[in-house]
Order: C-alpha cells, then structure tokens, then sequence
C-alpha cells in the first residue's frame, strides 16, 4: 500500500510514551525489524500540536534513529514521518488503520 509524507515542519512535537520494543508477534514476543537496514523497530508515542489541535500517534522508529535517554515531555523533531493505511483479519474479523512510521527522532525541536 502507499504510503504518504507527513509535514511536521510547523508542529511542535513532545514525546508521550517512552521507546518500546515494537513487537511483530505477542505470543511469541518476536520485535518487529526494519526491512531495509535490519535495525530493531521501536514505538514511541508522540504529541503533536499543530494550528490549534493536539493528537496522540504511535509511531514506529528504527532503533537507530531513537536518540538515548528519551523520555516523556521532551521535545522532538521528526525525521521522515509517514502514514499508510492497512487492513488486516484477526479471529474472522476485519480492523483497518493507519499506521505512522518515521526515519529518526531528534532531542530538543
């Protein structure tokens, strides 16, 4: 599915939820890992504030692109966020969403 770029250039971005193993596979507790470069993939919950509105996104980050010692209320840029629709059956039933992946998070906005 396409995916489509996301501007964050006028946000202002503040990390909600730590970094967390982003997991492929909960049962088996396998971590998701990125297709290009094999790096862990990470999911950080960010904030972001724009033209008057505040959203809460999940958002996957490879591991490398998460700087150390982020924590909740720090500012962040967002490097290369994207968002792609998926649709999948779980237990004979359909879900769909979008799902928000970025290249690289930077401390300090």
């Amino acid at each position: 599915m396409p995916s489509f770029k996301i501007d964050t250039s006028t946000a202002v971005v503040f990390v909600a939820t730590a970094p967390t193993p982003k997991m492929k596979n909960k049962r088996t507790g396998e971590i998701a890992v990125d297709s290009e470069t094999g790096a862990n993939m990470m999911t950080v919950g960010l904030l972001v504030s724009d033209e008057g509105e505040g959203n809460l996104y999940q958002v996957a980050v490879p591991q490398t692109g998460v700087p150390e010692g982020l924590a909740p209320g720090m500012p962040v840029s967002v490097v290369g966020l994207k968002a792609r629709d998926w649709e999948n059956e779980f237990n004979g039933e359909k879900r769909h969403g979008i799902a928000f992946r970025a290249a690289a998070l930077a401390a300090g906005a």
